[in-house]
């Protein structure tokens, strides 16, 4: 995640809690602070009051109120339906579902044990002061899940926090194992979590779960003042699961970072990943894409180009050894609404960035590359389902479903389950797939899907598919908390665009 919002346009947003519909999928898209937040489309609008009428008429039959019928599971089938009504049949959703109990539990059920890795999972340190992030937290409210405004207080930093993070990951959601990842700025002191606090974090899950539950990078700044010396601590002391870099540098302040760089820097970073491979630390998670609106002009002498795949080809050709994982698939802004981006790419079958990242082992003749879907999968599902479509299977045509890994940049976003959901019920509509080639994505738990949530990750972590979670501790937590009554939030935070488009 990043803030790469002005004063200004900050003033064109409002929180969550004044103007949040509780939809169970969002009805906006929702900024993270890397992109400027697009104003609801009148699609959007037309989905939202599909979900309201679907909703009033089926809550009545139950005896529940609406908002109590948006937080079940047919409630979630609801919302599906609605945006079928509206952008057409891409998602994988029985009217049953919605409207009979009964059928969503028995799907849910059925899928409840899915083995379901989330590679970019995100939450703050207790003496975390930045209220910035707050920003962020409401704009996801309002958008992707309205619930996180409840409890007392409303939303305040607490709702970014470890408790909240392991309500949301384990108990709100189908997510099996994490990975805790982080955001490294300039200073330090603005960081949400240190090395050491998420290696902590790590050891603390892993002892309750008593089975590895928490995977955890290690930050790493190129550039910055004693940044190899850290490096070779984390070798030797923290051990992390693998790194996570940002070549843009502050991915807070871009526009005046100090420390941008190159995959394929071979004086700065070469000896870094030299290091990395001799002490079996061989996935690199880099940030790319996700830039502000006038990236071109505002991030002076064209450092917006450390945002995009060019340095990748050198790197992971010279480094066969290193797994570069491409977190958010290094999709571009999202300059305009997506249905401008969709029409470029029905006109030209050209996805900025992600279509250049996808290209690269063909081109190239490499096997290394990864594509993490976290916010992109977020963010073009719920504004243009078929645009997410294309985005899946252009990156699935060009990296394999192999190579294709499950994130969702949570707690953010509060509860990563309607993100399990959408990849669970979405498929590419047939045109595209005669059009383009792709390969349909398939049922929720086939070999497509299956790979992208879980078993993908599983292989380059070297995670045990056949652990039983089923019965450790985070399962027991999770069993007596639904015993008790505990039901997923549909909350979310971030910035919403104030006014909707005409």
């Amino acid at each position: 995640m990043a803030i790469y919002l002005s004063k200004r346009e900050l003033e064109q947003t409002e929180p969550a809690e004044v103007a949040a519909f509780r939809s169970p999928v969002p009805t906006q898209v929702i900024s993270n602070g890397e992109f400027n937040p697009i104003p609801q489309t009148p699609q959007q609008r037309q989905v939202e009051a599909r979900i309201k009428e679907l909703a009033d008429t089926t809550a009545k039959k139950l005896g529940l109120s609406r908002r109590r019928f948006l937080r079940t599971g047919s409630g979630m089938a609801a919302a599906f339906l609605a945006m079928n009504d509206v952008y057409g049949r891409i998602f994988d959703v029985s009217a049953a579902e919605a409207a009979e109990p009964a059928a969503a539990a028995e799907r849910a059920q059925r899928l409840a044990n899915q083995y379901i890795v989330d590679v970019q999972t995100h939450f703050v340190h207790d003496d975390f002061k930045a209220e910035f992030i707050m920003g962020i937290v409401n704009y996801a409210a309002q958008n992707y899940n309205p619930a996180m405004t409840k409890g007392p207080g409303g939303l305040t930093l607490n709702a970014l926090k470890f408790d909240n993070y392991l309500k949301h990951i384990w108990l709100d959601s189908d997510t099996k194992v994490a990975l805790l990842s982080g955001a490294p700025f300039d200073d330090p002191a603005s960081w949400f979590l240190n090395n050491d606090q998420i290696k902590w974090a790590h050891e603390t899950v892993n002892k309750v779960a008593g089975s590895n539950r928490l995977l955890y990078h290690s930050l790493v700044t190129p550039k910055q003042p004693g940044w190899m010396e850290e490096v070779d601590r984390c070798i030797a002391e923290i051990k992390p699961s693998s790194w996570k870099s940002y070549t843009i540098g502050d991915p807070l302040n871009p526009k005046t970072t100090k420390y941008p760089w190159r995959l394929d820097d071979e004086a700065v970073v070469y000896p870094w990943y030299e290091k990395a491979v001799k002490a079996g630390i061989n996935t690199v998670c880099v940030h790319k894409g996700l830039m502000p609106n006038d990236y071109e002009t505002s991030i002076p002498g064209g450092g917006w180009k450390y945002a995009t795949v060019e340095d990748l080809p050198k790197a992971a050709k010279d480094w066969p050894q290193i797994n570069f994982v491409i977190y958010h698939s290094a999709i571009q802004p999202f300059l305009v609404p997506l249905d401008a981006e969709l029409a470029e790419f029905e006109k030209t079958g050209y996805i900025r960035w992600v279509s250049d990242l996808a290209k690269i082992p063909h081109e190239h003749g490499v096997n290394n590359v990864y594509g993490e879907i976290g916010t992109a999968f977020a963010t073009t599902c719920v504004t243009s389902p078929r645009f997410c479509a294309a985005m899946m299977g252009t990156l699935i045509k060009g990296l394999g479903h192999d190579h294709v890994v499950w994130g969702t940049d949570s707690v953010l976003y509060g509860s990563p389950q309607w993100q399990i959901e959408a990849l669970r019920r979405l498929e590419i509509p047939d045109d595209l797939q005669k059009k383009y080639g792709f390969a349909p994505l398939g049922p929720a738990d086939g070999m497509v899907k299956n790979a992208i949530f879980g078993y993908n990750s599983a292989q380059l972590y070297k995670l045990d598919i056949r652990a039983d979670l089923q019965n450790d501790g985070i399962a027991k937590i999770k069993t007596a908390y639904l015993e008790q009554g505990g039901e997923r939030s549909n909350t979310a935070y971030g910035y919403v665009a104030r006014r909707a488009l005409a």
